[in-house]
């Protein structure tokens, strides 16, 4: 039985932490010239809600302002995001192109499931040639219900996904694979918070880690 990878983004492919502060702080200077912010960058508020919805990202971020003052905001930051991504000012975790490499010449199907927006995703994708290993990538925006168990529902779905794992470092990811019958691996990465870890299946310090830990996994499933 084929076993397939389904990777969370943000957080256990990808060092968001890397160019999250300089983003929040350009986009929040930007805020106080326009007389709309008078605090530091939310930088803690956002690491707590890493992984969330846009939607509620920014209802987070901005309890007081509008929602066309948020998506102007958060339209604002993607632009930041993308430049900080296509100056290299990102970085993948290390050992990540060795464990898709792996990953691909064991035979594993890799896809990827984010609650990022599209062109975010294709930044990063482009930028560090990702599409050699990743055989598709999905946003949370492409399904109505902004919940990620649906999005890997609908991976599932469209490849016929009956065994396999989902990967990432929030409890959104750790419930995609349980509800979807699929083993959840936690990453205890950046954004990670002990107590939702606590409900994976598995969970990983590094994402070297995985070669070791989907071999076992494969092994008992065979």
């Amino acid at each position: 039985m084929s076993f397939s990878v389904i990777f969370d983004m943000d957080g256990t492919l990808f060092q968001t932490n890397k160019i999250l502060e300089p983003a929040l702080d350009a986009t929040f200077d930007h805020l106080k010239s326009l007389n709309m912010w008078d605090q530091p960058a939310p930088i803690e508020i956002y690491r707590q809600i890493m992984g969330a919805p846009l939607p509620f990202v920014w209802e987070r971020l901005m309890p007081d302002h509008s929602e066309t003052d948020r998506q102007a905001t958060n339209s604002l930051f993607h632009e930041h995001l993308l430049a900080h991504i296509s100056s290299g000012k990102g970085d993948l975790y290390p050992g990540v192109e060795e464990v898709l490499q792996h990953l691909v010449d064991k035979g594993y199907p890799i896809y990827i499931a984010s609650n990022g927006q599209i062109e975010y995703l294709k930044a990063i994708i482009d930028y560090y040639k990702l599409d050699r290993w990743v055989t598709e990538t999905f946003s949370i925006s492409q399904i109505a219900s902004l919940s990620k168990s649906d999005l890997v529902r609908s991976i599932k779905d469209k490849y016929k996904i009956d065994n396999g794992a989902v990967i990432g470092d929030r409890l959104s990811d750790i419930r995609a694979g349980q509800d979807n019958g699929l083993i959840s691996i936690g990453c205890n990465f950046d954004f990670a918070q002990a107590d939702e870890l606590a409900q994976a299946d598995v969970v990983i310090n590094r994402i070297v880690e995985l070669k070791i830990a989907i071999k076992e996994l494969t092994r008992k499933s065979s």
